[in-house]
C-alpha cells in the first residue's frame, strides 16, 4: 500500500484502506505500466471529520504531537514511520517537484498535500489546514 493510502487508511478507516489496497494491487499487477507519480483517488463511504478523528488519535497518545502543522507528527500518530526516506517516498508519490534535500520546506508541503488529499477523498478537513 501507498504511504499516503496508509495515512488515509489510518485516518479514514477500513473502507479506505480496503479501496487504496485494491487500487495499489491494481495499478502493480498491470503488465508494463508506467509508474504513478501521484496517489490513487480512493473515496471514502461517508464523510469523516479528519480533525476530530486526528485530535481522537492524539488524546490517546501519550506523545505531544503537533498533527495540525507537522507532517512528522501526524505520520507518527497514525503510526507510520516517519523518517526522510519514508517522507521522501511520500513527496514522489504525491507529485512533489521541489528539491527533497529542503525537508523543511517538502515538510510543508506534504502536510498540505494530505490534507488537500484526505479533503478530495471525503474526509472534512478545516479551510485553516487547506491553506
Amino acid at each position: 500500500m501507498s504511504i499516503f493510502g496508509s495515512i488515509m487508511g489510518k485516518i479514514m478507516g477500513n473502507s479506505a484502506r480496503k479501496q487504496a489496497a485494491a487500487e495499489n494491487k491494481a495499478m502493480s499487477s498491470t503488465p508494463m505500466a508506467p509508474a504513478s507519480t501521484s496517489a490513487p483517488a480512493v473515496t471514502a463511504t461517508s464523510p469523516v471529520d479528519v480533525a476530530a478523528r486526528l485530535d481522537e488519535m492524539k488524546a490517546a497518545s501519550s506523545q505531544k504531537l503537533n498533527w495540525r502543522e507537522s507532517i512528522v507528527d501526524l505520520m507518527k500518530l497514525v503510526g507510520i514511520d516517519s523518517d526522510l526516506a519514508n517522507r521522501r517516498a511520500l513527496a514522489q508519490e504525491l507529485g512533489y517537484t521541489g528539491d527533497t534535500n529542503d525537508s523543511a520546506k517538502m515538510n510543508v508541503w506534504l502536510h498540505k498535500q494530505v490534507m488537500a488529499k484526505l479533503a478530495e477523498n471525503g474526509g472534512t478537513v478545516p479551510a485553516n489546514l487547506l491553506d
